[in-house]
């Protein structure tokens, strides 16, 4: 196999990973304690002065955990009895195999960007899971809901054209249904919008913005056409081809699984959600399945509690369409059409060409699938291992060796990371443009699988 470039860090002074670590991580730190402190009554009431010493446990370890951080302290292996701990510990100490004896311990301005990151979370947890009776609290629930609450207008108007798509749909025969989603993949009706829609909707990401609020208040449907100029790799015909295929020669008790490994909730939820209802109105699949965090992650990363709680907000909506949606959906998951998987992989420091060793069990379930859709920036940087590659690199290669089923990452760039560039366009916009895969702005449907 060929030789893999070095990963992302901090040691590069000015860089993005530097940036985070320097500036936005002790940020959200500093929200996450805040958070704990303004629910101090709420614990009183619950638990008791038992709950209260345990608000202050968790913020003292939160404490701890920022200094270390700020100070460039060397990494300590995890305490707290869990069912990653061993392999956290594993990972850590494998790491610090890596460095020479006169580089010392493993350290945040010094490790892989990538694990430093998943490192400061599962520190979160820990501190959480340490400090019971309030061990079930999710520190970022509040942000999450709001982003929901704070999307509504967009929501509304994306549930309404889904369920009068919906209805189009059911008038199709095949032929009229092929010939409706080549027009949509040339960006004049809807699955060029959904897909589009489950771009942008990756834009809502908190662990960006520090935890800060970035709800979607626009009617994103308004702003595709807009926003297809900054589309820097759109292999949406890869897609199509691939999923109507699946569906001329399926026999008749036979299944079209697609997969979507989710990123954040909130509004970006539902539009993975709308996409997801398109792809079994549309009979292009009859299976979706998806893959959330096991615990709280990256400030508005999706967890099982997260999925059951918007679905339950979008069925009791006042509006008739997006509680269509809702109801809908709690039936699709009914039936056995949606179903919600957690494993402890999406949550561990591995780039993903780890998983056949790590995860074998989670890789066997992924080759079930006809398509999977990795959502958002942090799926990208674990698929391409989070390391300096050129820019015109094939994304094939940087996958390094990482091949279950065909896939597709859906992707707005936050990080510096970007390979099948064509020769040239990423120097070029570097140029022009030097935080162009930082700041949201542009975005990628990258396929990798049989043509």
């Amino acid at each position: 196999m060929a030789v893999v470039p070095a990963s992302l860090s901090g040691q590069d002074v000015g860089s993005f990973a530097y940036l985070t670590i320097k500036d936005r991580i002790p940020q959200i730190l500093t929200k996450v304690i805040d958070t704990l402190h303004r629910h101090k009554s709420e614990f009183f009431e619950k638990h008791g002065e038992e709950g209260v010493e345990a608000e202050k446990k968790a913020i003292s370890l939160l404490s701890k955990l920022r200094n270390e951080l700020q100070t460039d302290k060397p990494f300590i292996p995890l305490v707290e009895k869990f069912v990653d701990t061993d392999i956290w510990n594993q990972y850590l100490e494998y790491q610090q195999s890596l460095l020479n004896e006169s580089d010392g311990k493993s350290r945040w301005f010094y490790s892989p960007w990538l694990l430093v990151e998943c490192y400061m979370y599962r520190r979160i947890h820990e501190a959480i899971i340490q400090s019971p009776p309030i061990d079930y609290f999710d520190v970022f629930k509040e942000s999450k809901e709001q982003n929901f609450y704070g999307s509504q207008e967009s929501i509304i108007a994306l549930c309404t054209h889904l369920q009068q798509l919906i209805r189009t749909i059911e008038d199709l025969d095949e032929n009229q249904l092929k010939d409706e989603f080549f027009k949509l993949l040339q960006g004049e009706y809807f699955v060029l919008f959904l897909f589009q829609i489950s771009l942008w909707g990756n834009k809502c990401d908190l662990s960006l913005s520090g935890g800060e609020s970035s709800s979607q208040n626009t009617n994103v449907l308004n702003s595709l056409e807009d926003l297809k100029p900054f589309i820097l790799l759109n292999d949406m015909e890869h897609l199509w081809s691939l999923l109507s295929n699946c569906k001329k020669t399926r026999e008749k008790a036979s299944a079209t699984r697609v997969y979507i490994v989710l990123d954040n909730s909130g509004f970006e939820l539902v539009t993975d959600l709308i996409l997801a209802d398109f792809l079994l109105s549309s009979e292009l699949a009859t299976e979706v399945h998806f893959y959330g965090k096991t615990i709280p992650w990256f400030v508005s990363d999706t967890t099982i509690h997260d999925f059951n709680w918007l679905i339950e907000q979008v069925k009791h909506s006042n509006h008739k369409w997006m509680s269509k949606c809702g109801a809908d959906w709690e039936e699709y998951i009914k039936m056995g059409k949606w179903v919600y998987h957690n494993h402890i992989f999406w949550t561990l420091p591995h780039e993903y060409c780890a998983m056949p060793q790590v995860a074998p069990d989670l890789y066997a379930e992924l080759q079930k699938a006809h398509l999977i859709l990795f959502k958002g920036d942090l799926n990208y940087r674990k698929l391409t291992g989070d390391r300096k590659w050129e820019f015109s690199v094939p994304f094939h290669q940087a996958l390094n060796g990482f091949h279950p089923a065909p896939l597709c990452t859906i992707r707005t760039l936050k990080a510096e990371i970007q390979v099948g560039l064509q020769p040239g366009q990423g120097e070029q916009l570097l140029a022009s443009e030097p935080s162009w895969w930082t700041t949201g702005k542009y975005g990628i449907f990258q396929y990798d699988g049989p043509l």
